[in-house]
C-alpha cells in the first residue's frame, strides 16, 4: 500500500444528478474492489514482521514515542475500516431490495455514495481525555474521503514499522558479527600480552566492546534513533539506517587488529632483529674505537691541526638491547615491539654517527695523503720532460718532502711547499722563447 494511494479513492460528488441503475451498480463495484485492497493491506500491515517486533520489544526514545502513535493510528484504521465495511454492506443491502430500484431508491443510494454518508469514532474516542479542551468524538465522511484519510494513516503507521525494520534488520546482525571479530581480536591480544592497563591497544578493544554493547542495546530498544529518511521521498520506509557509530567501531577495531598484527611479527622475528641490532651497534662501536685510535695518530703525526673528540661506545642503546632481550625472554611482546622500532632507528643513526666520525678524524691523515700523491705525481711528471736534476726542482721538491714524511706534519706549511714545487715545475716545463725543445719534451703533452 503507497502513500499514492493502495486505496483506491471514490469519484463522484455529493451533488448532482441522481444515478440510475447501471451507475449504482459499477460504483458498488468499484466500493467492493476499494474494500478488498483495503482488507488486503491492512492484513499485510498487521503480519508485517517490524509491526510484530515492535509489540513485543522493550521500546525507548523517539520509537517509544512513534509506536505508540502508530499503535492509536492503527486502531483508528481498522475503525474507520470497519465504518466503511457496514456503509458498504448497507449499501449492497439497498441496491439488493428490488430487482429494478425504485427513483427513490436510487436516490437514496446516490446520497449514501456521493455524500457524507459515514459516521465513525473520531481520534479522541481511541485516546487519553485531553486537557486542551473537548474533541470531536465522531466524523463524517464521503466514501472517497474515509479512503483518503485511511491511506493517509496507513502510509503514516507503515512508513514507521518499515524504518524499524530496516535498522532491525541491518544493525543487530552486523554488530554481532563484528563482536565476534573483537572477541577474536581479544584472544589474540591476550595471547600476545596486549591486555586493558598495560598496552594502549587493550585499552582500545576495552572501549570498543562497551561501545558495541550499548550500540547493540540502543540499537535494539530504539531503532529509529538509527534512521535517516531519504531527502524528499514520500514513500514509506523511504531512508536508510545510519551506520555512523557501527563504522567508527569497525574502523577502530582494524586499527587494533593491525596494531596486534604487528606485535605477532615481532614475537615472530624478534629473534632475527635482535640479532640485526646487535650487529649494527657492535659496527658502531669498532667504527668508534678505530676513530678513537685514528685520533691518537692524527695528534701524533699531524701538527697544528684540530681534530674532533670521538665519543665513547653507545652504552646507553646497550643497556636499551639488554632490556629488549629481557622482554622476549619473557614473552612481552607489546613492549618489544616499539622498543625494536626506536632501537632500530637509533642504531642506524649511532652506525652513521660514528662513520661521520672517523671520517672526520682521519680528514688530516687523508690531507696528507693528498699532499704526497701530489707532490710525486709533479715530481714522475718533471723526471719525464728531462728536468729530474734541475737544482731549484730538487731543493723545493727535498723541503716539501721533508715536511710531509717528519712527524708531527704541519699540514699548512707542507702545502705551501708543495705549493712551490708545482710552481717550479710549472715554471720550469715552460719552453723559453726561441728555445728548442728537448727531444724527450716533444711528445709530452
Amino acid at each position: 500500500m503507497s502513500v499514492a494511494g493502495p486505496f483506491p479513492g471514490s469519484a463522484g460528488t455529493p451533488h448532482g444528478p441522481v444515478m440510475d441503475r447501471d451507475e449504482v451498480d459499477r460504483a458498488l463495484a468499484r466500493l467492493g474492489a476499494e474494500h478488498e485492497a483495503v482488507e488486503t493491506s491492512l492484513l499485510a500491515l498487521q503480519d508485517h514482521a517490524g509491526r510484530r517486533l515492535l509489540e513485543g520489544a522493550e521500546l525507548t526514545g523517539v520509537t517509544k514515542e512513534r509506536w505508540a502513535a502508530a499503535e492509536q493510528s492503527i486502531t483508528l484504521l481498522w475503525s474507520y475500516f470497519d465504518a466503511y465495511t457496514a456503509a458498504l454492506t448497507d449499501l449492497r443491502e439497498l441496491r439488493a431490495r428490488r430487482r429494478w430500484s425504485s427513483r427513490e431508491d436510487l436516490a437514496e443510494l446516490t446520497e449514501r455514495l456521493r455524500g457524507r454518508s459515514v459516521t465513525v469514532a473520531g481520534p479522541a474516542a481511541h485516546a487519553a481525555p485531553s486537557l486542551t479542551g473537548p474533541a470531536r468524538l465522531a466524523e463524517q465522511f464521503t466514501l472517497g474521503e474515509l479512503v483518503a484519510r485511511m491511506n493517509e494513516l496507513y502510509a503514516a503507521a507503515l512508513d514507521m514499522v518499515v524504518a524499524a525494520d530496516a535498522v532491525w534488520s541491518a544493525l543487530p546482525a552486523r554488530i554481532d558479527l563484528l563482536s565476534a571479530e573483537l572477541q577474536r581480536t581479544r584472544s589474540l591480544a591476550h595471547s600476545v600480552g596486549v591486555r586493558p592497563g598495560e598496552h594502549t591497544a587493550g585499552d582500545d578493544l576495552e572501549g570498543i566492546t562497551h561501545e558495541l554493547s550499548a550500540l547493540r542495546a540502543q540499537v535494539v530498544s530504539d531503532p529509529l534513533a538509527f534512521w535517516r529518511p531519504a531527502p524528499g521521498s514520500s514513500a514509506p520506509g523511504g531512508g536508510r539506517p545510519d551506520t555512523d557509530r557501527y563504522d567508527r567501531a569497525a574502523r577502530a577495531l582494524e586499527d587494533v587488529r593491525r596494531e596486534i598484527e604487528a606485535v605477532l611479527r615481532v614475537r615472530q622475528d624478534s629473534e632475527e632483529r635482535l640479532l640485526r641490532l646487535r650487529d649494527l651497534l657492535s659496527r658502531a662501536d669498532r667504527t668508534l674505537a678505530e676513530a678513537r685510535s685514528a685520533r691518537g695518530e692524527v695528534l701524533a703525526k699531524i701538527a697544528a691541526s684540530e681534530v674532533p673528540a670521538v665519543s665513547g661506545p653507545p652504552t646507553a642503546l646497550q643497556e636499551r638491547l639488554a632490556t629488549a632481550a629481557e622482554y622476549r625472554r619473557h614473552s612481552q611482546w607489546h613492549r618489544l615491539s616499539p622498543l625494536l622500532e626506536s632501537l632500530e632507528r637509533e642504531a642506524e643513526d649511532e652506525l652513521h654517527r660514528a662513520r661521520e666520525s672517523l671520517t672526520a678524524v682521519t680528514a688530516p691523515l687523508a690531507v696528507r695523503a693528498e699532499l704526497r700523491g701530489r707532490l710525486d705525481a709533479y715530481k714522475a711528471k718533471v723526471a719525464r720532460h728531462g728536468m729530474a736534476e734541475d737544482p731549484l726542482l730538487i731543493e723545493r721538491y727535498d723541503v716539501a718532502r721533508r715536511m710531509l714524511w717528519s712527524a708531527p706534519c704541519d699540514l699548512r706549511a707542507a702545502e705551501q711547499a708543495v705549493l712551490r714545487y708545482q710552481q717550479a715545475a710549472a715554471e720550469a716545463l715552460v719552453p723559453r722563447q726561441g728555445e728548442a725543445v728537448p727531444e724527450e719534451r716533444r711528445g709530452d703533452s
